[in-house]
């Protein structure tokens, strides 16, 4: 069947602040100049919002700009942030530290982003914007001459073994005389664009952290609303960069999450259990005894920086938001970084399409350098790569950087690609995490049914393998299986049909949350993960 091809000016890929951001300010100059832009917004999750996944504090600043009068429209943005807290934890004890001035949040918000994009949502159809929930950009159109031309849709109702049941509708063509790849951390669509325009030639490698998050109702006794904590330290070992939040807000509602860096060598090493016994610390149990979790989730977060931005333009399309990468670490904020890229995108695509020109975007580059948004991810570019000394070693040339050089070294750290970092199994210590109580830690399963992950059984596996025969051969001989354990939702499971049979990696891709981990640390870059079916993934409530 052929599919049926719709015509817009924009195509945004992703309902995220990124694509939203760009879609409002499109939107805004085209009524400011009398210009009947069609703009069209494209999201993989059922709702809006139902894959956004994030901390999060919110510093206001690009919602100042974009949308000047949020506060009198009731943007979510309720709860102010209070006291800040950073902690060094050892085994037993917590030791208060200084917060680093990039950690101060005066002014900021903490935040459901998910409730925040559906209000972003909300703002962007009432200026005329076509929002598409439900459909996933599975695959990027090309003119002739090889610039984008839009992007096609996934077709719904394909059976496991590829073929159209009966229930087949062929995906949708959307057209467009620019294209904003607005995908989040690791896009699919924006890994084969990387490729074919060769945007990563001359910036280093992008490098990812993995972010777990459980939602908790807690007792109102332990509940401090606008509190901020974060921690470092225990229980991940001191050459692994990791932290964790608390964010309390809302209806006695604590965010609680922690972050892995996937730059870890340990193939033995488990972030989603790295995270529950991190929650039996003598300084944070008590917040969560007593307590029900409701919600859990977790995503991939590009932290490179600077140094590790692409290039952004290319014939027929931009990129925006963290499938760029435009996360500040040190501050652990992304979302008034990616929806000012989405404004400056904005401004540059409506002024390539009013002057008629052809090829690339220009323009959008050099505004993404010489704005506050560059400027400030300049400013903290060596922050993380400098935790290749550990953790004392990145504290310390942090507290340099802040207070000595001011991000003003001459010099710029590099990065190193993350799937390079794992040892062989052989050169490492297996780690024993304590069994979960179900009471204070889980195990991924019980995790998984709280983020509401649903993909339709009867559809091909949408984490595929380039070559079926590395999972055992390689993976599991040389590295233990580490596919096992860094995912956090038990989407990969080696099992033995029959004693002595030897062992094959099953794909449980019902369970998958979407959080591009197994696309960034498989040590072999042997399974690519792609768009499922649209709607399918998780859903989020209150993330």
């Amino acid at each position: 069947m052929e599919r049926e091809a719709m015509e817009f000016d924009v195509v945004i890929v992703g309902a995220g602040p990124s694509g939203l951001a760009a879609a409002i300010r499109l939107r805004t100059l085209a009524v400011e100049k009398g210009n009947e832009l069609s703009v069209c917004v494209l999201e993989k999750g059922s709702e809006v919002g139902a894959h956004i996944l994030s901390g999060a504090v919110i510093e206001p600043r690009a919602f100042d700009e974009l949308i000047p009068d949020w506060r009198d429209k009731g943007a979510p943005l309720d709860q102010a942030a209070g006291d800040d807290r950073f902690l060094f934890l050892t085994k037993s004890r917590a030791i208060r530290l200084p917060a680093p001035p990039q950690m101060h949040n005066k002014g900021n918000y903490i935040v459901s982003l998910g409730n925040v994009c559906r209000w972003l949502a909300e703002q962007a159809e009432a200026l005329g914007v076509e929002v598409y929930p439900g459909f996933a950009a599975a695959e990027v159109l090309y003119n002739e001459e090889g610039s984008v031309k839009g992007v096609a849709t996934g077709a719904m109702g394909v059976g496991k073994d590829g073929q159209p049941t009966e229930q087949f509708e062929p995906g949708m063509e959307l057209h467009a005389r620019q294209t904003i790849f607005a995908e989040g951390c690791r896009g699919s669509l924006t890994k084969g664009l990387m490729t074919r325009f060769n945007l990563r030639e001359g910036v280093q490698p992008q490098t990812y952290g993995i972010g777990l998050k459980e939602l908790w109702e807690v007792d109102p006794s332990v509940h401090k609303p606008g509190l901020i904590e974060h921690t470092i330290g225990w229980p991940v070992p001191r050459d692994v960069y990791g932290g964790s939040f608390q964010y309390h807000f809302g209806e006695n509602l604590v965010a609680v999450g922690f972050v892995v860096g996937l730059d870890y060598k340990n193939p033995y090493l488990s972030p989603f259990d790295e995270f529950q016994q991190f929650k039996t610390h003598p300084a944070i149990r008590p917040t969560f005894e007593n307590a029900r979790r409701i919600a859990y989730g977790s995503r991939a977060l590009a932290e490179g920086g600077w140094q590790s931005i692409p290039k952004l333009s290319f014939p027929g399309g931009v990129l925006v938001g963290d499938t760029a990468g435009f996360l500040n670490v040190p501050k652990i904020k992304g979302t008034h970084t990616a929806m000012k890229s989405g404004i400056l995108a904005a401004d540059a695509v409506f002024a390539h399409l009013t002057a008629d020109t052809s090829g690339a975007v220009a323009g959008y580059q050099e505004a993404v350098n010489t704005s506050w948004l560059g400027q400030e991810l300049k400013k903290v570019r060596n922050i993380r790569p400098s935790f290749k000394w550990g953790m004392w070693g990145g504290l310390g040339y942090s507290a340099l950087e802040a207070y000595v050089f001011r991000g003003a070294a001459p010099w710029t750290l590099g990065h190193h690609e993350d799937h390079k970092a794992l040892k062989k199994a052989a050169e490492c210590t297996p780690i024993e995490y304590p069994k979960p109580d179900g009471k204070l830690t889980f195990d991924r399963l019980s995790s998984v049914y709280l983020s509401n992950t649903n993909h339709e059984e009867n559809q091909p596996c949408h984490l595929t393998l380039k070559d079926d025969s590395v999972p055992t051969r390689i993976n599991l001989a040389e590295f233990a299986g580490p596919e096992a354990r860094f995912c956090p939702a038990g989407v990969y499971e080696f099992v033995e049909d029959q004693p002595g049979a030897g062992q094959r990696l099953q794909i449980n891709f019902q369970n998958c949350v979407h959080c591009k981990t197994c696309d960034i640390k498989d040590p072999t870059q042997n399974i690519h993960w792609v768009v499922p079916q649209g709607g399918d993934g998780p859903n989020y409530p209150n993330m």
